[in-house]
């Protein structure tokens, strides 16, 4: 799931603060035998989708929520590096240097930003397998899912972009059932 030897690009920028539980959670999944589950997760689950990707890809994530302004601002937006499987960098958005790429402030939670983003990683890093863009609301109902042992995430997570809750893209996605 992890390779032996994962780099953090960017450990102190300002959407590294929501990244770091999510590795530490990741890193909890890979300790354990597959029995442990971790809200719905389990290992083999991850390292079965993961094997399933393109040898050299990324991941995206984009999640917006409201300020106390009430403004919605991006408040995670990561990419993960999958080689042969497993993954070997995270970088929040922040990394993503580019001029014609908006500052992480003035992200939006549109297919332009959102296909600007995936341009980006991909001149930068590899083609991006997924793309995910969400609102708080619906990441949390995805990653904490409750219930009896292991969930079915990609099958949640298809259901929330049936009804419009959040946008899928990629190169994958038009291989996904």
């Amino acid at each position: 799931m992890l390779a032996e030897e994962l780099s953090v690009i960017d450990a102190d920028s300002s959407l590294w603060s929501a990244v770091r539980p999510l590795l530490d959670n990741a890193l909890r999944l890979e300790q354990q035998d597959d029995t442990y589950i971790w809200h719905g997760w389990r290992k083999s689950q991850m390292n079965a989708f993961l094997q399933r990707l393109p040898v050299h890809c990324t991941l995206l994530v984009g999640v917006w929520g409201m300020d106390e302004d009430e403004r919605e601002r991006l408040i995670l937006g990561y990419v993960c590096e999958v080689i042969a499987g497993e993954v070997h960098t995270i970088r929040t958005f922040e990394a993503l240097a580019d001029p014609d790429l908006p500052s992480v402030q003035e992200l939006e939670p549109g297919f332009e930003h959102a296909l600007s983003l995936m341009r980006v990683a991909r001149n930068q890093i590899a083609p991006v397998a997924w793309a995910l863009f969400t609102d708080k609301t619906t990441w949390d109902e995805w990653l904490f899912a409750a219930g009896e042992g292991e969930i079915d995430k990609g099958t949640v997570l298809a259901s929330f972009a049936q009804q419009g809750r959040c946008v899928l893209l990629g190169s994958q996605a038009s291989h996904h059932h």
